[in-house]
Protein backbone atom coordinates (compact mmCIF):
# COMPACT_ATOMS: atom_id res chain seq x y z
CA UNK A 1 0.00 0.00 0.00
CA UNK A 2 1.45 3.35 -1.07
CA UNK A 3 0.92 6.12 1.44
CA UNK A 4 -0.01 9.52 0.10
CA UNK A 5 2.58 12.21 0.76
CA UNK A 6 1.72 14.51 3.67
CA UNK A 7 -0.26 17.57 2.74
CA UNK A 8 0.06 21.12 4.03
CA UNK A 9 3.44 20.54 5.68
CA UNK A 10 5.72 23.54 6.08
CA UNK A 11 9.51 23.40 6.50
CA UNK A 12 11.11 26.31 8.36
CA UNK A 13 13.94 27.36 10.62
CA UNK A 14 14.78 30.19 13.02
CA UNK A 15 17.91 31.24 14.88
CA UNK A 16 18.68 32.91 18.17
CA UNK A 17 21.94 34.80 18.73
CA UNK A 18 23.34 35.99 22.05
CA UNK A 19 26.58 37.94 22.44
CA UNK A 20 28.51 37.46 25.65
CA UNK A 21 31.88 38.63 27.00
CA UNK A 22 34.65 36.07 26.62
CA UNK A 23 35.56 34.81 30.08
CA UNK A 24 38.36 32.36 29.24
CA UNK A 25 41.94 33.52 28.63
CA UNK A 26 44.71 31.39 27.15
CA UNK A 27 48.30 32.64 27.21
CA UNK A 28 51.07 30.73 25.43
CA UNK A 29 54.68 31.28 26.45
CA UNK A 30 57.57 29.73 24.56
CA UNK A 31 61.29 29.74 23.94
CA UNK A 32 63.62 28.43 21.24
CA UNK A 33 67.16 27.08 21.40
CA UNK A 34 69.66 26.00 18.77
CA UNK A 35 72.95 24.18 18.74
CA UNK A 36 75.07 21.43 17.22
CA UNK A 37 74.17 18.81 19.86
CA UNK A 38 70.48 17.78 20.08
CA UNK A 39 70.92 16.54 23.65
CA UNK A 40 72.26 19.93 24.71
CA UNK A 41 69.39 21.73 22.98
CA UNK A 42 66.91 19.45 24.74
CA UNK A 43 68.55 20.04 28.11
CA UNK A 44 68.39 23.82 27.64
CA UNK A 45 64.72 23.66 26.70
CA UNK A 46 63.93 21.42 29.66
CA UNK A 47 65.69 23.78 32.07
CA UNK A 48 63.74 26.79 30.73
CA UNK A 49 60.45 24.90 30.88
CA UNK A 50 61.10 23.54 34.39
CA UNK A 51 61.81 27.05 35.66
CA UNK A 52 58.63 28.39 34.05
CA UNK A 53 56.55 25.53 35.47
CA UNK A 54 57.90 26.11 38.98
CA UNK A 55 56.89 29.77 38.83
CA UNK A 56 53.50 29.17 37.19
CA UNK A 57 52.48 26.45 39.67
CA UNK A 58 52.74 28.96 42.52
CA UNK A 59 49.67 30.75 41.16
CA UNK A 60 47.80 27.76 39.70
CA UNK A 61 44.22 27.25 40.82
CA UNK A 62 41.74 24.86 39.11
CA UNK A 63 39.42 26.71 36.77
CA UNK A 64 40.98 30.07 37.58
CA UNK A 65 44.44 29.32 36.18
CA UNK A 66 45.33 25.90 34.86
CA UNK A 67 48.89 25.16 33.75
CA UNK A 68 49.92 22.72 31.05
CA UNK A 69 52.87 22.16 28.76
CA UNK A 70 52.40 22.70 25.04
CA UNK A 71 54.60 21.97 22.07
CA UNK A 72 58.06 20.53 22.82
CA UNK A 73 60.05 19.61 19.74
CA UNK A 74 63.58 19.34 18.41
CA UNK A 75 64.24 19.23 14.70
CA UNK A 76 67.26 19.44 12.37
CA UNK A 77 68.33 22.73 10.85
CA UNK A 78 69.55 22.76 7.25
CA UNK A 79 71.74 25.25 5.46
CA UNK A 80 71.27 26.71 2.01
CA UNK A 81 73.10 23.75 0.51
CA UNK A 82 70.56 21.38 2.03
CA UNK A 83 72.99 19.87 4.49
CA UNK A 84 72.15 19.61 8.16
CA UNK A 85 73.89 22.39 10.05
CA UNK A 86 72.57 21.88 13.56
CA UNK A 87 69.44 21.52 15.65
CA UNK A 88 66.57 23.82 16.59
CA UNK A 89 64.15 23.27 19.41
CA UNK A 90 61.10 24.89 20.95
CA UNK A 91 59.22 24.51 24.24
CA UNK A 92 55.84 25.94 25.21
CA UNK A 93 53.87 26.53 28.38
CA UNK A 94 50.13 27.31 28.39
CA UNK A 95 48.27 29.23 31.10
CA UNK A 96 44.48 29.11 30.84
CA UNK A 97 41.54 30.07 33.01
CA UNK A 98 38.95 32.63 34.03
CA UNK A 99 41.09 34.75 36.38
CA UNK A 100 42.65 37.16 33.90
CA UNK A 101 44.64 39.06 36.55
CA UNK A 102 46.12 35.89 38.04
CA UNK A 103 47.15 34.59 34.60
CA UNK A 104 48.68 37.80 33.29
CA UNK A 105 50.58 38.45 36.51
CA UNK A 106 51.95 34.91 36.51
CA UNK A 107 53.05 35.33 32.89
CA UNK A 108 54.84 38.56 33.81
CA UNK A 109 56.86 36.75 36.50
CA UNK A 110 58.11 34.00 34.18
CA UNK A 111 61.53 34.99 32.93
CA UNK A 112 62.65 31.85 31.06
CA UNK A 113 59.89 32.01 28.42
CA UNK A 114 58.41 34.85 26.37
CA UNK A 115 54.83 35.49 25.37
CA UNK A 116 53.98 33.91 22.01
CA UNK A 117 50.19 33.95 21.84
CA UNK A 118 46.97 35.24 23.39
CA UNK A 119 43.47 33.91 22.75
CA UNK A 120 40.05 34.30 24.33
CA UNK A 121 37.00 32.06 24.48
CA UNK A 122 34.10 30.92 26.62
CA UNK A 123 34.30 28.67 29.64
CA UNK A 124 32.08 25.59 29.63
CA UNK A 125 29.80 27.13 32.27
CA UNK A 126 29.37 30.37 30.34
CA UNK A 127 28.87 28.53 27.05
CA UNK A 128 26.04 26.39 28.49
CA UNK A 129 24.36 29.41 30.06
CA UNK A 130 24.44 31.44 26.86
CA UNK A 131 23.37 28.48 24.70
CA UNK A 132 20.28 28.14 26.90
CA UNK A 133 19.40 31.80 26.33
CA UNK A 134 20.00 31.55 22.59
CA UNK A 135 17.96 28.33 22.39
CA UNK A 136 14.96 29.90 24.11
CA UNK A 137 15.16 32.86 21.74
CA UNK A 138 15.33 30.53 18.71
CA UNK A 139 12.33 28.50 19.88
CA UNK A 140 10.24 31.63 20.40
CA UNK A 141 11.15 32.87 16.92
CA UNK A 142 10.38 29.47 15.38
CA UNK A 143 6.93 29.41 16.97
CA UNK A 144 6.18 33.00 15.95
CA UNK A 145 7.35 32.33 12.40
CA UNK A 146 5.28 29.15 12.13
CA UNK A 147 2.17 30.94 13.40
CA UNK A 148 2.67 33.88 11.04
CA UNK A 149 3.20 31.66 7.99
CA UNK A 150 0.23 29.45 8.85
CA UNK A 151 -2.07 32.47 8.94
CA UNK A 152 -0.51 33.89 5.77
CA UNK A 153 -1.46 30.67 3.95
CA UNK A 154 -5.00 30.87 5.26
CA UNK A 155 -4.76 28.34 8.08
CA UNK A 156 -5.78 28.91 11.68
CA UNK A 157 -2.67 27.40 13.22
CA UNK A 158 -0.25 24.49 13.15
CA UNK A 159 0.94 21.41 15.00
CA UNK A 160 4.59 20.49 15.35
CA UNK A 161 5.74 17.46 13.34
CA UNK A 162 9.50 17.27 13.96
CA UNK A 163 12.20 19.61 15.13
CA UNK A 164 16.00 19.76 15.43
CA UNK A 165 18.06 22.10 17.63
CA UNK A 166 21.68 22.86 16.75
CA UNK A 167 24.20 25.11 18.50
CA UNK A 168 27.25 26.41 16.70
CA UNK A 169 30.78 26.87 17.98
CA UNK A 170 30.98 30.41 19.33
CA UNK A 171 31.79 33.00 16.71
CA UNK A 172 33.91 35.97 17.55
CA UNK A 173 32.70 39.55 17.51
CA UNK A 174 35.63 41.74 16.40
CA UNK A 175 36.93 44.08 19.06
CA UNK A 176 40.37 45.60 19.61
CA UNK A 177 42.56 43.47 21.87
CA UNK A 178 45.92 44.38 23.35
CA UNK A 179 48.90 42.07 23.56
CA UNK A 180 52.32 43.31 24.69
CA UNK A 181 55.07 41.03 23.44
CA UNK A 182 57.70 43.29 25.05
CA UNK A 183 56.04 43.49 28.48
CA UNK A 184 58.93 41.81 30.30
CA UNK A 185 61.33 44.52 29.18
CA UNK A 186 59.52 47.04 31.39
CA UNK A 187 59.63 44.90 34.52
CA UNK A 188 59.82 41.26 35.44
CA UNK A 189 56.65 41.37 37.55
CA UNK A 190 54.55 43.45 35.15
CA UNK A 191 51.24 41.85 34.20
CA UNK A 192 50.81 41.23 30.49
CA UNK A 193 48.06 43.64 29.28
CA UNK A 194 45.11 41.91 27.59
CA UNK A 195 41.55 42.83 26.70
CA UNK A 196 38.84 40.29 25.88
CA UNK A 197 36.17 40.73 23.25
CA UNK A 198 32.83 38.99 22.85
CA UNK A 199 31.60 35.71 21.44
CA UNK A 200 28.36 35.27 19.49
CA UNK A 201 26.57 32.00 20.31
CA UNK A 202 23.98 30.95 17.72
CA UNK A 203 21.33 28.26 18.17
CA UNK A 204 19.18 27.21 15.20
CA UNK A 205 15.82 25.47 15.46
CA UNK A 206 14.63 23.80 12.27
CA UNK A 207 11.85 21.38 11.48
CA UNK A 208 8.41 20.92 9.98
CA UNK A 209 4.88 21.80 11.06
CA UNK A 210 1.48 20.57 9.95
CA UNK A 211 -0.77 23.43 8.93
CA UNK A 212 -4.35 23.08 10.16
Amino acid sequence: MVLAPPQNVLQLSASGTVETPQDLLTLSLSTTREGADPAAVQAQLKAALDAALAEARKAAQPGQMDVRTGNFAIYPRHGRDGRMSGWNGTAELVLEGRDFARITQAAGRIGSLTLSGVSFGLSREQRLKVEGEAQQLAIERFKAKADELAKSFGFSGYTLREVAVNANDPGFVPRPRMMAMEAKAAGADMAVPVEAGKSAVVVTVSGSVQLR
